[in-house]
C-alpha cells in the first residue's frame, strides 16, 4: 500500500462513483462547492494498492489560520471500509504524518455509519455490532469522540430518518406507511394544478429558503452557494433539484369559476338539502382561497417550492427545502417530498435520507421538535450515526483553537466595521 497526497479528479471522481458507501458530501462536486464559496480548500488524498488501484481517499476540507496553521474536515468521514482494521490503521497514521507535514491540528470526521436503529421516543432498540467494533477501534488509533450528542450542535446532524426501498414491493405499500394525515394534504394537493419539474435550477431557491431559514432558526446559505452547487452538482450528477410550480392566473380563475357555479346552485336551489351543509363548508373554503390567491392573480407560472437533493450513486439525501406562503397554503412541500419518495422508488434508489433530525423528539430546542414531528409522518427508520471524531496533531493548539477562532471572528467583524 502507498499513501498519496494528491489524488488525481479523474481517479477520485472514479473511486467515490464505485464506493457503496459514498455520501454527497464526500463528492468532488461538494468539495468545489466549499473551496468556492466557503474559503475552503479541497484537498484529496488516499491510498494505492500495489497495482496503484485506489482503495481509499477522502477529501479534506482544509482551512488556512493564522501562522500557517490549518485544520482539515472530511464530510462524512473517508471514503474507506471502517471495518478493515488494517486500511484504517495505515491510513490513520498517513493521514498524521500529512497532517505534522502540512501543519495541521486534527481532522475531523463524522462517517456515515449506522450506530443503532431508535423507536418513536428516540430509543435505542438495537446497537450495530460492526458499529461498536468501528467506534472502538477509532478510539484505540487516537480519535476523539465528541459524545453522542442529540441535538444539531455539531457539524453534521446525528441522527435521521431514512426510507429503505427493498422493503417495499409497490407504490401503495409506501403510501400505507406514510401518516394518513400527510397523505390526507399530499392528496388534497393534486386539487391544484402543481407541475413537477425534476429537471429543475436554483434561480429561486435562495428567495424561497428564507421562510425556512427563519421558521427553524437555521443560518441561510448565500445565493452563491446554491448556485455553485447546482453548477457542479449537473456537472459530476450529484444532485437533484425538484420544482413545483403553478400558474397564479389559472388557480384564481378556476377557484372563481368554481366558487360562482356553486353559489350559483345553492341560489337556484340545484343543491340538495342533504348537500347544503358540505356546499356551504366548501363555499366559506372557496372563499378564503379566493382571498389568498388574489395576490397571485396576475401571475403566469411560478415557482412556489423547490427542493436539493444530494446524490451517491444509488443513495439520495433531501439537502435543503425553501417554498413560497402560497406553497405552504397548497401543501406543495409535502407534495415535493412525496414525489420525490415516488422518483427514488421508481429509480431504483436503495434509500431516500431525509437528512437530519434531533435524537431527543421532545426537545425545546429552537424548532427542531417540530421539525422532527414532520419528518416522522414520512420517514421510515429513525437512525442513530456514530457521530463525530477528531484526530489530533497539535494538542495544545487544539484546545486554544475554539478561542482562537473566536477572538478572530470579532476582530475581523470589527475590520469590516
Amino acid at each position: 500500500m502507498k499513501f498519496i497526497e494528491n489524488v488525481s479528479k479523474e481517479q477520485y471522481i472514479k473511486f467515490f462513483n464505485s464506493f457503496k458507501y459514498a455520501h454527497f458530501l464526500q463528492s468532488y462536486a461538494w468539495g468545489c462547492t466549499i473551496e468556492e464559496t466557503r474559503g475552503k480548500k479541497a484537498k484529496y488524498v488516499g491510498v494505492i494498492d500495489d497495482d496503484g488501484n485506489l482503495i481509499a481517499a477522502t477529501l479534506l476540507l482544509e482551512k488556512t489560520l493564522p501562522l500557517g496553521y490549518k485544520y482539515y474536515y472530511a464530510s462524512r468521514g473517508y471514503l474507506l471500509d471502517f471495518t478493515n482494521d488494517n486500511l484504517l490503521e495505515y491510513f490513520t497514521s498517513k493521514l498524521k504524518e500529512y497532517m505534522k507535514k502540512n501543519k495541521g491540528i486534527y481532522v475531523k470526521i463524522n462517517p456515515e455509519i449506522i450506530y443503532a436503529y431508535l423507536d418513536d421516543k428516540g430509543n435505542r432498540k438495537e446497537v450495530d455490532e460492526s458499529a461498536l467494533n468501528v467506534y472502538n477501534s477509532l478510539l484505540k488509533l487516537g480519535y476523539n469522540h465528541q459524545g453522542f450528542i442529540k441535538l444539531y450542535e455539531n457539524n453534521e446532524p446525528r441522527f435521521s430518518f431514512r426510507r429503505y426501498f427493498k422493503n417495499y414491493k409497490n407504490i401503495e405499500e409506501i403510501n400505507n406507511s406514510v401518516s394518513k394525515t400527510f397523505m390526507k394534504t399530499v392528496n388534497r394537493s393534486y386539487s391544484y394544478n402543481l407541475k413537477i419539474n425534476f429537471d429543475a435550477n436554483v434561480d429561486n431557491f435562495f428567495e424561497l429558503n428564507k421562510s425556512n431559514a427563519i421558521k427553524d432558526g437555521f443560518i441561510q446559505y448565500s445565493d452563491k452557494f446554491y448556485k455553485a452547487l447546482y453548477k457542479y452538482g449537473k456537472e459530476y450528477k450529484n444532485i437533484l433539484v425538484v420544482d413545483i410550480s403553478i400558474n397564479g392566473k389559472e388557480l384564481y380563475k378556476k377557484t372563481l369559476d368554481e366558487y360562482t357555479n356553486l353559489k350559483k346552485m345553492m341560489d337556484t336551489k340545484e343543491v340538495s338539502k342533504k348537500q347544503i351543509a358540505n356546499a356551504n363548508e366548501k363555499i366559506i373554503r372557496l372563499e378564503k382561497d379566493l382571498q389568498i390567491f388574489d395576490n397571485y392573480k396576475n401571475n403566469d407560472e411560478m415557482v412556489i417550492c423547490s427542493m436539493i437533493n444530494g446524490i451517491a450513486n444509488n443513495m439520495m439525501w433531501t439537502m435543503y427545502i425553501g417554498n413560497n406562503k402560497l406553497g405552504e397554503y397548497l401543501f406543495a412541500v409535502n407534495r415535493v417530498y412525496y414525489e420525490t419518495i415516488i422518483y427514488c422508488f421508481n429509480n431504483g434508489y436503495k434509500f431516500l435520507d431525509l437528512y437530519g433530525t434531533v435524537g431527543d423528539p421532545t426537545t425545546k430546542y429552537r424548532n427542531l421538535a417540530g421539525l422532527h414531528d414532520y419528518k416522522r409522518k414520512f420517514g421510515d427508520e429513525y437512525v442513530e450515526f456514530i457521530g463525530e471524531f477528531d484526530l489530533i496533531n497539535n494538542k495544545i493548539l487544539y484546545k486554544l483553537l475554539p478561542l482562537l477562532l473566536s477572538t478572530y471572528r470579532k476582530l475581523h467583524k470589527i475590520i469590516k466595521k
